[in-house]
């Protein structure tokens, strides 16, 4: 079992006395930073903060703390190094991909998109409609907000040259079938594009096993800094065209990032590495295992409030009411202001969210008002048993 004493001294906030009392639950909008990161991060900044690549010493060592955050995330992740890249954030590095395939794609060629998506994943492509991109919409169930894999085939044809969906939604919480998606996807002779901004934060996937040509998440949701970490399988990210500066076309980690990067964020992203690595070491397991120690973790504690929130009068849970295949983001239809909850939960050492979440098209497709919006209560493995029941009977209190 996972030692979340072990797990919560990793991380400077459990001890930041201005959070003591404070049980936090908005963890789908950003976790807390883990102290490698935050180590490296004060360092590069103290001793390194140089333009890298250059022949004096701070500067070659300012590279290489670059190149070993983009070599050691890789095998992480289980892909090659030259193809992973950095960026301002997600949205960006979607958008900046949306360009790319617009100029490989020809008018009348279409692109599948999912109404279960955080906008991130959805609205970029969706623009390019205007420019003569088919967009054809994997809809959801409206009542339980899953994507069925059996309608995506429906979507696909010769003319689909993209599929893109969730690897979980930030407010349905469930987790989708990425291996049978995209090999349906392949099979019909398109490229995939996963969005994993919401499953990232629950244990660092297996890229290279799970198959997307794209897979997109945030770092500062993976404990680390405010960057956008985009994988482009090395087959899909030859062909696409150049985005970055004319120089740098033939470097596949240049050249879907028009802007330099942030030389310090990006060498602090090996902190999430050291981290995953203690608790490898700490459990006795490899790095690749510990995705399962916090899904396992994260799976125990979420059973106890779903079955809380499950029963009440007047409160929708989104999506799935058990924890198979399902990310500890729970949210919570009311009938008044979801963002009133929120604040009143403060008053009971709750940390939480209310509103929309960027996710107004999955909303309005089961039935709720954005306007409105939703309580959302999320957690990761650092989140222990006793906050899991102050929360929950805060919610008694609450709603």
């Amino acid at each position: 079992m996972l030692d979340v004493d072990f797990v919560r001294a990793q991380f400077p906030a459990f001890s930041e006395p201005s959070l003591q009392g404070q049980a936090f639950f908005e963890n789908a909008g950003g976790s807390y930073t883990c102290a490698p990161v935050i180590d490296r991060l004060t360092r590069f900044y103290r001793e390194r903060k140089v333009q890298p690549y250059g022949p004096f010493a701070a500067s070659e060592v300012a590279g290489a703390e670059m190149d070993e955050a983009r070599a050691r995330l890789s095998a992480l992740l289980g892909v090659d190094t030259d193809e992973l890249s950095f960026g301002p954030s997600t949205t960006q590095n979607t958008y900046v991909l949306a360009r790319a395939f617009r100029q490989f794609m020809q008018p009348g060629e279409a692109i599948i998109v999912t109404n279960q998506d955080h906008e991130a994943n959805s609205g970029p492509w969706r623009r390019l409609e205007a420019e003569g991109i088919e967009i054809r919409e994997w809809k959801i169930d409206p009542g339980t907000g899953r994507l069925n894999p059996e309608d995506l085939e429906d979507l696909l044809d010769e003319n689909v040259r993209l599929v893109c969906f969730p690897h979980c939604s930030n407010v349905v919480g469930e987790i989708n079938p990425v291996v049978e998606i995209t090999a349906l996807a392949h099979a019909a002779g398109a490229f995939v594009c996963v969005d994993g901004v919401s499953y990232a934060p629950h244990g660092f996937p297996d890229i290279g096993g799970l198959g997307p040509d794209i897979y997109l998440f945030s770092s500062y949701k993976t404990y680390g800094p405010h960057q956008g970490i985009m994988v482009v399988r090395r087959t899909l990210a030859k062909v696409l065209p150049n985005q970055g500066h004319v120089f740098n076309g033939a470097t596949l980690t240049k050249k879907f990032t028009p802007a330099g990067p942030d030389h310090a964020q990006v060498a602090a992203c090996a902190g999430m590495v050291d981290y995953i690595d203690a608790l490898a070491a700490h459990h006795g397991c490899a790095a690749g295992e510990v995705h399962d120690l916090m899904r396992a973790h994260e799976i125990r504690l979420l059973q106890p409030l779903l079955d809380a929130v499950a029963g009440r009068n007047g409160v929708r849970l989104l999506g799935p009411k058990a924890t198979e295949n399902r990310a500890p983001t729970v949210a919570l239809s009311l009938p008044r202001s979801a963002a009133d909850a929120a604040a009143k939960l403060v008053d009971h050492g709750i940390m939480a969210g209310g509103g929309d979440f960027y996710a107004h098209r999955p909303l309005q497709a089961m039935g709720v008002d954005p306007q409105r919006g939703v309580l959302r209560l999320s957690f990761v493995h650092y989140t222990t048993e006793d906050e899991v029941a102050k929360l929950i009977d805060a919610l008694d209190r609450v709603i």
